[in-house]
């Protein structure tokens, strides 16, 4: 039976015929208000009325209305905007799927934290630093400051589709992986531990990766208290959320060497103002909300739904699934 779907991402053109290609025994219908972002939320649109299938960004509340819409799969890992009772209990009552594209943006982020360590490891920014300044061969100081990544202690905070992926890269280096997760269940490879137990595990730390979400409950999670746990000369990523950190209490972290270095992604404020006092932190590095950029990204996003699309038809387990 032929399906209404509804969409109002902008894709490459590339993009746009393959979604349209794998639709062609569905009927599609385009958004009037279109964005490439996909981090942009989504205005209320006539259309979505009809569709018995959301692929975007969807406005939350339009969802809610059209009571004849079946599933709703977002261009986003995240889903702050969908992430409360009034949504989720009413799309969990009508017997609604809802999904995202984590595993779309996993590979990438997990690459882009395997990086920041590596880089941090290896000493790159330093000697970056010296070949744009005064080109100095800071030869023997360089390699006494160069650590192994190798047999090295990472602690997660949160253990989804990124943190997954990124236990699965750091696998060779043989480091040792705990992960905070609100669901205890046991993970071959990973040390899974609870909220009662972050403060003893912070002081193992080496690294500390950052993939919270944000809702109520994670909002300054990494905060002073937290930061002062970890030993001298641990390192903290961010490829969550911006609001899952206390910034100012961070930036004190690194400015007084309780932080080695930082690689933050994202930021409380985006863009981060040019003002910003983090701009100027010492071995503070920041990259623009880019660690789940790849070249093909929307290629792989409509790949993702139109995988989805065909469980869906057929009664089969979706990926990525929220609800």
């Amino acid at each position: 039976m032929p399906l209404t779907i509804w969409c109002n991402a902008k894709f490459t053109d590339n993009a746009t015929r393959l979604l349209a290609e794998g639709l062609t025994a569905h009927k599609l219908v385009w958004a009037a208000q279109r964005s490439a972002s996909n981090l942009a939320a989504g205005t209320p649109d006539p259309a979505l009325a009809e569709a018995d299938i959301a692929f975007g960004q969807p406005d939350p509340a339009a969802c809610l209305a059209n009571t004849r819409m079946r599933w709703a799969e977002l261009t986003t890992a995240g889903y702050t905007r969908y992430d409360t009772p009034q949504f989720m209990d009413a799309w969990r009552a009508r017997g609604a799927a809802f999904t995202c594209a984590s595993g779309v943006f996993a590979d990438p982020c997990a690459q882009h934290v395997l990086g920041f360590m590596l880089a941090f490891g290896r000493q790159l920014y330093a000697s970056h630093r010296d070949q744009l300044g005064g080109h100095g061969w800071d030869h023997l100081p360089t390699r006494a400051r160069a650590r192994l990544l190798t047999g090295q202690t990472v602690l997660l905070l949160g253990y989804g589709a990124i943190g997954r992926r990124l236990t699965e890269l750091l696998a060779p280096f043989g480091v040792k992986i705990y992960a905070l997760r609100r669901q205890a269940r046991s993970e071959g490879a990973v040390h899974i531990v609870s909220e009662e137990q972050l403060t003893a595990v912070l002081t193992l730390a080496d690294h500390v990766v950052n993939i919270l979400p944000d809702n109520p409950s994670t909002q300054r999670y990494v905060n002073a208290r937290r930061l002062a746990c970890l030993k001298p000369g641990a390192r903290f990523y961010n490829v969550g959320r911006g609001t899952t950190v206390d910034e100012p209490a961070l930036a004190e972290a690194l400015r007084s060497g309780r932080l080695d270095a930082a690689g933050l992604d994202v930021f409380e404020t985006e863009p981060l103002p040019p003002t910003s006092p983090l701009w100027t932190v010492p071995n503070l590095y920041i990259t623009p909300h880019s660690a789940g950029g790849r070249h093909d990204q929307d290629e792989a996003i409509v790949a993702h739904f139109l995988a989805n699309l065909a469980a869906f038809e057929r009664s089969g387990v979706m990926t990525d699934r929220v609800v």
